[in-house]
């Protein structure tokens, strides 16, 4: 067994929304998300098949909901469900700060 570090291996400059895969098989994908001023485009929503439970690490990050809509603002060790098929979208993470998630996304 290898010990790795999920803070590890990020680059300096992340141009693009960094996404790793940890752990991967039928029932679960966990993967480490890195952003760095990355935000999803206006009307683009991820609409997942898998429920998603999301912690962020390190940094800042507004997500924003639809149905309702609504805005969820998220500080280092924030964390929350996101239910499958839940549309939404990264609103905003920090231009100076990399933004570190920790995504589980599951089959029930």
């Amino acid at each position: 067994m290898n010990v790795k570090n999920i803070l590890a291996e990020i680059p300096e400059q992340v141009p693009n929304e960094l996404f790793t895969t940890l752990l991967q098989n039928p029932q679960i994908k966990i993967e480490r998300i890195v952003s760095k001023g990355q935000c999803d485009a206006k009307g683009e929503w991820y609409d997942q098949e898998m429920d998603e439970w999301v912690i962020l690490l390190q940094g800042e990050a507004i997500l924003e909901f639809t149905e309702p809509n609504e805005l969820k603002s998220l500080k280092s060790g924030d964390y929350l469900f996101i239910p499958a098929h839940k549309k939404h979208r990264v609103e905003w993470t920090h231009l100076e700060q990399e933004s570190i998630w920790l995504a589980i996304h599951f089959s029930k």
